[in-house]
């Protein structure tokens, strides 16, 4: 039996098309068709090669599509893609037309349930940056020295653990006021603002710490609430965020005075440190102490400047002395040497004129007289020597510097023993100051009530238990008392 032959595909009447021809068409049709699309879907087999562009899977519980996402898009992304994110992906549906794969080529990426917060918080940060909210001349400055420090947090998270432990190590002076708060759910804005409106109606803090530990966007969500921005704006107390990690950033950080990575590096931004301080107050009695010394030996050395000009003084007095002397000497020598010369003139006169003996005595007389004039003379001259001699000797004695010398030494040692007085005294009144602060910080301690004979009930994960139904029976529970813990296990529960 004879089979029909199979019909040409040439008298079908349709134009034949190479495989480039038809995914040419398909691939135009596709973006025709679907320009832009929003897809969700998984990410799997995800793929980055050097040149930047991303390429992965989008899939669901039945069937996946191939994508790519070239490297000018994905430098706009706001996260870093791994596989297993659930995302939403704004696409335009194409054909790869060297394979005939169909794929999409995405325009952007957004992590699924995340663009709507962030779209919200971008929106609401535009509004309050143009508003004025963030601008540095609003910011207040922090007290160098805080004496109280307020804490606005959850009072069972790890971030007031974390911040009392620090200011417990840096400065356990200060007081610690805890305005406890919701830090996540749908009331938690309103206690947080309620909490900061309180802490400046109480008026008692010297700064406050808002904040809370790590999360989701979702988890941190109360700190982006238009309330608690405004809240913080309108804090005359000034206002340091903690919130989270590094790494989150909320709309109170932007409005808070100074925003801190963590809950830790708050307590270590706001508190100084105890420790420094007191190497800052050793080594100011220290440079105190040689300053002092310094002016002590400028001023001996002044001293024996002095005395060594008064020696040099006195030298001068013996040296004048000395001269005078020397000149007594030689006027004694000089008027000895005139009488023997007229001595000597009188014996040639006696010889020449032997006979007129009347002539020979009134030569004599003469001689006589010049004698004592000159005798006279000498002693006159001997007494003003001598009158001046005292004078200058007096002088020289009225304007030495021993005694006003010895009244600035003794003035100078006054000065030390006031001086070292005043030292003890100001140590003294720090070290009774800070025995008196560290005997408060004692009466309002958690361990003093633990020492009265309380305890804090904790359950294997460190919560607190505050009613008996949060246990069961056979549970394991930790009891903290004043010295040590206990381990139970619980047996019996009674109302």
């Amino acid at each position: 039996m004879m089979q029909p032959a199979s019909p040409s595909l040439s008298n079908i009447g349709r134009p034949v098309l190479t495989v480039t021809q038809l995914n040419q068409k398909a691939r135009q049709l596709l973006e025709g068709q679907f320009s832009l699309v929003i897809v969700e879907g998984e990410i799997s087999n995800l793929s980055i090669p050097s040149s930047g562009h991303l390429y992965f899977s989008l899939k669901d519980e039945q069937s996946q599509v191939r994508c790519a996402l070239f490297r000018n898009r994905a430098q706009l992304l706001a996260f870093k893609p791994q596989n297993g994110d659930k995302v939403q992906l704004y696409a335009k549906a194409s054909l790869f037309e060297g394979r005939g794969d169909f794929q999409l080529i995405a325009e952007t990426m957004e992590q699924q349930g995340r663009g709507a917060l962030i779209r919200a918080f971008e929106a609401l940060k535009f509004r309050l940056q143009s508003e004025g909210l963030f601008e540095t001349k609003h910011k207040q400055a922090l007290p160098p020295i805080p004496n109280t420090i307020g804490v606005i947090t959850s009072t069972t998270g790890a971030a007031i653990q974390d911040i009392l432990t620090v200011l417990e190590r840096r400065f356990p002076l200060a007081e610690i006021i805890i305005y406890p708060t919701l830090v996540q759910g749908s009331e938690a804005p309103n206690t947080i603002a309620r909490a900061i409106e309180l802490a400046n109606l109480h008026d008692q803090a010297d700064l406050l710490i808002v904040g809370r530990g790590g999360g989701s966007l979702e988890d941190l969500w109360a700190f982006n609430d238009e309330r608690v921005a405004r809240a913080i704006f309108a804090s005359f107390i000034p206002i340091v965020s903690a919130i989270g990690h590094e790494t989150d950033t909320t709309i109170a950080d932007y409005v808070a005075d100074l925003r801190a990575p963590t809950p830790s590096a708050a307590a270590e931004l706001i508190s100084p440190d105890l420790e420094q301080w007191l190497n800052w107050l050793t080594q100011a009695e220290k440079r105190l102490i040689k300053v002092n010394t310094q002016l002590l030996i400028q001023q001996q050395q002044r001293l024996d400047y002095l005395e060594q000009r008064f020696k040099q003084n006195i030298k001068q007095l013996e040296q004048q002395k000395q001269q005078l002397v020397y000149t007594e000497q030689r006027l004694h020598r000089a008027l000895a040497q005139q009488i023997q010369q007229y001595h000597h003139r009188l014996s040639k006169l006696e010889l020449k004129l032997r006979h007129p003996q009347t002539q020979l005595n009134q030569q004599h007389s003469t001689l006589k007289q010049l004698s004592q004039r000159l005798e006279q003379a000498f002693q006159q001259q001997m007494h003003r020597q001598q009158a001046q001699f005292s004078d200058l000797s007096a002088r020289l004695w009225r304007a030495s510097p021993v005694k006003p010398l010895n009244q600035q030494q003794q003035k100078l040692a006054k000065l030390h023993q006031s001086l070292q007085r005043g030292i003890r005294q100001q140590l003294l009144q720090q070290e009774q100051k800070l025995a008196q602060i560290g005997q408060q910080l004692q009466i309002v301690s958690p361990l003093a009530t633990l020492s009265r004979g309380y305890a804090i009930v904790q359950d294997d994960e460190q919560q607190i238990i505050r009613h008996y139904q949060q246990v069961k029976l056979g549970d394991t529970i930790n009891i903290r008392l004043a010295d040590g813990e206990l381990v139970s296990v619980v047996q019996a529960q009674k109302p």
